[in-house]
C-alpha cells in the first residue's frame, strides 16, 4: 500500500465516521425536538455551554452530508483505479 491509498483509506474512514456521528447527533435533536421542544434554546451540556442543542441538531447534520460526500468520493475514486 502506497501512501496515496493510506491517505484515501484514512480520508474514508473520517467521512465515515463524521456521517454516522453527525448523523445520531442529528437524531438526537430531532427526538429531543418530538419530546421535549422548550430545551431546543438550552445549553447542550454543563461542560458545553457556548452551543444550543438546536444549533448542535443542525451542525450535526451538516458534519453528516460532508462525511457522506467525503465517504462516497473515495469510495467512487477508489474503483476506478
Amino acid at each position: 500500500m502506497n501512501k496515496d491509498d493510506a491517505r484515501v483509506t484514512v480520508l474514508r474512514v473520517v467521512g465515515e465516521a463524521l456521517f454516522l456521528y453527525g448523523l445520531l447527533g442529528w437524531a438526537y435533536g430531532v427526538v429531543v425536538q418530538i419530546t421535549n421542544p422548550d430545551v431546543l434554546s438550552m445549553e447542550l451540556s454543563h461542560l458545553i455551554t457556548w452551543i444550543r442543542v438546536d444549533t448542535f441538531a443542525v451542525l450535526s447534520f451538516i458534519l453528516s452530508i460532508i462525511g457522506f460526500f467525503i465517504w462516497r468520493l473515495t469510495r467512487e475514486t477508489g474503483r476506478q483505479h
